[in-house]
């Protein structure tokens, strides 16, 4: 029997890839590989930028930091380009996130915040997940 976690994830939402600068990526991406360019954003309480680009039913988001305040300037900074992290659609955000802190997993938020084309993130800490940043979002 699947666990309330596994129940919970519906799918791969996206990769997210840490860059210095989406235009220069861009072309490697579009030309070379031939995903096409949904939309740039900025969210500025997260001090970032993001191409996103779709890739079947899934997407690829390309993560620029805005200014060296963000988080995504400090990871480009300590381990360069390069997958940033993996998110996961679930259905309910909240219950998903209380139940992983009963189980004492170790959270970077413990309520959602406001993500790309508005959608309710969360983020897992990657001491917990093998070392990769889990993102949940929730549609």
């Amino acid at each position: 029997m699947k666990n309330k976690i596994q129940k919970a994830i519906m799918k791969l939402d996206h990769i997210g890839i840490a860059v210095k600068c989406i235009i220069e990526k861009l072309n490697i991406w579009q030309n070379l590989l031939g995903l096409q360019l949904e939309t740039i954003e900025e969210i500025p309480e997260q001090k970032v930028k993001v191409a996103i680009l779709k890739l079947g039913d899934t997407h690829i988001e390309l993560i620029e930091p805005m200014d060296n305040e963000s988080t995504v300037y400090k990871f480009l900074e300590k381990k360069g380009e390069g997958l940033h992290h993996l998110s996961f659609e679930v259905e309910d955000i909240e219950r998903m996130l209380a139940v992983m802190k009963q189980r004492g997993v170790k959270l970077i938020d413990e309520a959602p915040r406001l993500g790309v084309a508005g959608k309710k993130i969360a983020f897992v800490h990657p001491k917990d997940t093998g070392g990769v940043l889990i993102e949940l979002c929730e549609k």
